[in-house]
């Protein structure tokens, strides 16, 4: 059975001009699916309204005690409940969730060494017996926010695309898996300036080509390291593209 495993990112999500088309798209989609949701920017601005200073290094945001609770309330809070508000509006029938919820994602507070990213979450565990549940049992489509858990009572904030990635393997066994990073571009350029230059597919030894001469850099690094990871554990097709990229003949960059 097919499941698809959409990541929107943060542009797409504070975009009330692109976000109801991205949900329609998904609502629409046949079978079970997951939707993996960012926010970074939105808490950024609130951050900002509030004189929390944001930090951030390699295109990953370090998260201290305040950024913590402005995650929490912007990621957990009302970005993902007005998701699956709309998704219900939409006739489908979304269940919002942390990965302290259910327990569903559980992770480790990342070393200090050699960054220290604060209250920052490395996956460690999914639990596929209650994503299974919701799918197949219930018919719910979990909708994820960037934030886990240790067990311990802590919560963690988490990379958006390092869940979609980690609930695509940990599901692949169970379901024929499709992944799709949707971002406010229509996938990677070989120039940024040209958007005649977007690459239809992409090889991983290209991908560090392109790394290197510094056309892929900050965000798009930490999506296609995780895009690459399910590639290479696993899932049967992973993309990166833009709002339309669930539309039939969409363009988007197909990782081979």
């Amino acid at each position: 059975m097919q499941l698809n495993i959409v990541k929107i990112g943060g542009p797409v999500v504070e975009d009330p001009q692109l976000l109801p088309g991205i949900l329609k798209d998904f609502a629409r989609l046949e079978g079970p699916k997951v939707l993996v949701h960012g926010g970074g920017k939105a808490a950024s601005e609130v951050a900002k309204q509030l004189d929390v200073p944001v930090q951030m290094t390699n295109g990953r945001r370090i998260t201290d005690t305040a950024t913590l609770a402005i995650a929490t309330m912007v990621y957990a809070g009302k970005i993902n409940k007005e998701i699956v508000a709309q998704l219900q509006q939409y006739n489908c029938n979304a269940i919002g969730l942390s990965g302290a919820d259910a327990n569903v994602i559980r992770a480790k507070k990342r070393s200090p060494s050699p960054i220290d990213y604060g209250w920052v979450g490395d996956i460690e565990a999914v639990n596929t017996t209650v994503l299974n549940h919701f799918l197949n049992t219930l018919k719910l489509s979990p909708v994820c926010c960037a934030l886990t858990h240790d067990k311990q009572g802590q919560l963690l904030n988490t990379n958006a695309d390092s869940i979609a990635a980690a609930l695509a393997i940990a599901l692949q066994p169970h379901f024929d898996v499709r992944l799709l990073f949707c971002s406010d571009t229509h996938g990677v350029y070989a120039d940024l300036s040209n958007p005649a230059s977007l690459i239809p597919q992409l090889e991983h030894a290209h991908y560090k080509n392109l790394i290197e001469r510094g056309v892929i850099t900050a965000g798009m690094l930490p999506k296609l390291d995780n895009a690459f990871t399910a590639l290479q554990q696993g899932v049967s097709s992973v993309a990166i593209g833009g709002p339309k990229s669930l539309s039939p003949n969409a363009k988007k960059t197909q990782l081979i």
